[in-house]
């Protein structure tokens, strides 16, 4: 494990993966839109949904899923949802817009450049500028319909796009409320490992060497080595967390075609910006309200203390507090994956449907 995570400290967030490596061609590759209900929930009577398209400022088309609540009138209040990292729009981020989308909000899920249906190429790259634009983009896309109010958009981010959510919410005053679900900050993860058990700079030299190292071999080969997304067969010692990521993953429970973490996973050099490139950094420059969630035994969890102070100044040590308009909700008992979907019926719908129609009106 420990040699993977050396080659790509990204990967650290799927689980060090040691399973052998897959090749993805540089060329080119067509995506096509899928008609069909492919999700992994099922899909609700109580809103219209269709597939969009739009565009981010790199010339990215991006695609999403629009869920709109039946027999909406008038100009909508709406959000934007991506996440998790590796995933696609089929699972928990359509699952989040499509309930949002019950509660009276427009809504899109949307696959981030690089992944799903969305273009952007060569595959499975990951960018801590690009997609925090995603997140922008959805929201030049959102201001622009006939249907929505542009004073009242809000974003979700869920797991590594939480933190590219919170990034966004720094950059753009246009998005009214922010909520991170589950979040992990790529950038903190990919330069200090888990519980900064990689945080000295002999460490973050031998994760340098080894992506440079493999970037030369990408170019030479005209492929790139995909490191591998969750471990499957699931070895009997893997740690708990990587059990739940697998029993997510890897069943039908969560499980899709297109989704990183389901298959293949990133390329090895995906995530070598995260190294070099932290996300909140002006998070404590947000005037807008933010809403933090995660599950108190959730091994991700000091990831979002570690948010709410950096927007507040103030260390939550494991319990809900709110301060001003930024406010951490401990989830009690739930674990990471636990917020993916509805199995354990803990994500708190009602919270999120109160706190945007506060704070988008």
């Amino acid at each position: 494990m420990r040699n993977v995570v050396l080659i790509s400290a990204c990967v650290a967030v799927l689980m060090g993966c040691s399973q052998p490596k897959q090749e993805s061609n540089m060329n080119n590759q067509e995506t096509t839109l899928t008609q069909e209900w492919d999700k992994v929930f099922p899909k609700s009577d109580k809103v219209e949904h269709k597939k969009i398209t739009f565009h981010n400022r790199y010339g990215i088309e991006l695609v999403a899923d629009m869920y709109v609540p039946q027999n909406a009138q008038g100009k909508l209040a709406a959000i934007a949802v991506s996440g998790p990292f590796g995933a696609v729009k089929e699972q928990t981020s359509g699952l989040y817009a499509q309930h949002m989308a019950e509660r009276g909000f427009l809504t899109i899920a949307f696959d981030p450049s690089f992944t799903g249906e969305s273009g952007g190429e060569p595959r499975r790259m990951a960018s801590p500028d690009i997609n925090t634009e995603d997140f922008l983009a959805a929201v030049d896309y959102l201001s622009n319909l006939e249907n929505v109010d542009p004073e009242k958009i809000g974003i979700i981010g869920i797991c590594g796009w939480g933190g590219m959510s919170i990034n966004a919410a720094a950059l753009d005053p246009r998005i009214k409320a922010t909520v991170a679900s589950t979040m992990y900050d790529m950038s903190k993860v990919t330069v200090e490992g888990y519980f900064a058990s990689e945080n000295t700079p002999a460490q973050r030299m031998e994760k340098r060497k080894a992506i440079a190292t493999q970037r030369t071999i990408d170019y030479k080969t005209g492929s790139y080595k995909r490191a591998g997304g969750v471990i499957d067969p699931l070895p009997d010692d893997a740690p708990w967390f990587v059990k739940d990521y697998y029993d997510y993953y890897k069943t039908p429970r969560g499980y899709h075609k297109r989704s990183g973490n389901s298959n293949d996973g990133w390329n090895v050099i995906g995530c070598q910006s995260f190294l070099n490139q932290p996300l909140l950094c002006y998070a404590n420059e947000i005037t807008t309200p933010v809403l933090l969630i995660h599950g108190e035994k959730a091994h991700s969890r000091y990831f979002s203390e570690y948010a709410f102070e950096k927007m507040t100044g103030k260390k939550c040590d494991g319990k809900s507090m709110i301060d001003g308009k930024k406010e951490i909700l401990i989830i009690p008992n739930a674990v990471h994956t636990d917020l993916y979907d509805d199995r354990a019926g803990v994500i708190p719908y009602d919270k999120i449907e109160a706190f945007f129609k506060e704070n988008l009106k």
